[in-house]
């Protein structure tokens, strides 16, 4: 991470927390709140992480920011995010896939499609540890860090008020890292997932032509954010003209998959797969 944006990051965070004083709140007050996690009043107010727009307003809400005051911490956000673009990527830095994370974090509705790669959400730690592995410049210690940051994070998955989509292709379930093993511990957590009253979990089968040729994965958070993934980053995106391409797109992808009864039959079969694969590799 370059300074400049370092020292962005703690401008925003010295300034929410001197705004936080003085409205009399500790942090685990304005947490509950502005609905988010203790933890991440405390990462943004040390400048140890970057907010997203709707933390950032659950935030000024809370305080009872007035106008003002509000435009001016969005302000420091946007510096903040001015100077990560300008930046390129530092070695050492957060493989792709942080940004989703905490994208996911903040929303009430997460919408994602996925043609090659299993939503961040679902990832079991093995499966994550390979995602994340696969990135450039990617070390031990970052990978392990950021493998232990996406677990917590799935825990939005069992939060009441919250609802989760998945649509995946096929050919997710059959791109596998590691071995047959791997995946079949995989798959049944998906499995459990999908029983899930929160979740709801559709895969568009080899049998079905898809809508449109699907070039990314990307993630819809609310109807603010898409977070469209590539190999080495994630871009987020909040033009309302990309976003309703994005929703739209989605959309067609959500009707041609199959959910429920069907998707678990699909799931144990290509399970059943994978574990004679294993048989067959096993000496």
């Amino acid at each position: 991470m370059g300074s400049e944006r370092r020292e962005r990051m703690r401008a925003l965070g010295a300034r929410l927390r001197v705004l936080r004083t003085e409205a009399g709140l500790t942090g685990a007050v304005l947490a509950q709140r502005a609905g988010v996690g203790q933890p991440t009043v405390s990462k943004v107010e040390t400048g140890r992480m970057v907010p997203s727009p709707d933390v950032l307003d659950r935030l000024s809400r809370a305080l009872g920011l007035d106008e003002s005051a509000a435009g001016e911490v969005r302000d420091l956000l946007a510096a903040v995010v001015a100077a990560a673009d300008s930046e390129p990527p530092a070695e050492g830095a957060a493989p792709a896939g942080t940004t989703v994370d905490e994208e996911v974090r903040s929303a009430r509705l997460v919408r994602s499609f996925q043609c090659v790669v299993l939503p961040a959400m679902l990832q079991s730690a093995e499966y994550a540890r390979h995602v994340f592995g696969s990135a450039p410049d990617s070390t031990p210690d970052v990978v392990g860090r950021a493998v232990a940051a996406r677990v917590e994070r799935q825990s939005v998955l069992y939060e009441p008020g919250r609802e989760s989509v998945f649509v995946l292709t096929e050919a997710v379930l059959r791109t596998w890292p590691g071995t047959p093993a791997l995946m079949l511990a995989q798959l049944d957590r998906l499995l459990a997932v999908e029983s899930l009253s929160t979740v709801r979990l559709g895969v568009i089968p080899w049998g079905r032509p898809v809508p449109v040729l699907p070039r990314y994965g990307f993630t819809l958070c609310d109807r603010r954010a898409v977070v469209v993934e590539t190999f080495d980053r994630e871009r987020v995106s909040v033009d309302s003209a990309e976003l309703a391409v994005h929703e739209k797109t989605f959309g067609r992808f959500e009707r041609a998959a199959v959910f429920g009864g069907e998707v678990r039959e699909l799931l144990l079969r290509v399970m059943k797969e994978f574990r004679d694969l294993g048989d067959a590799v096993t000496p």
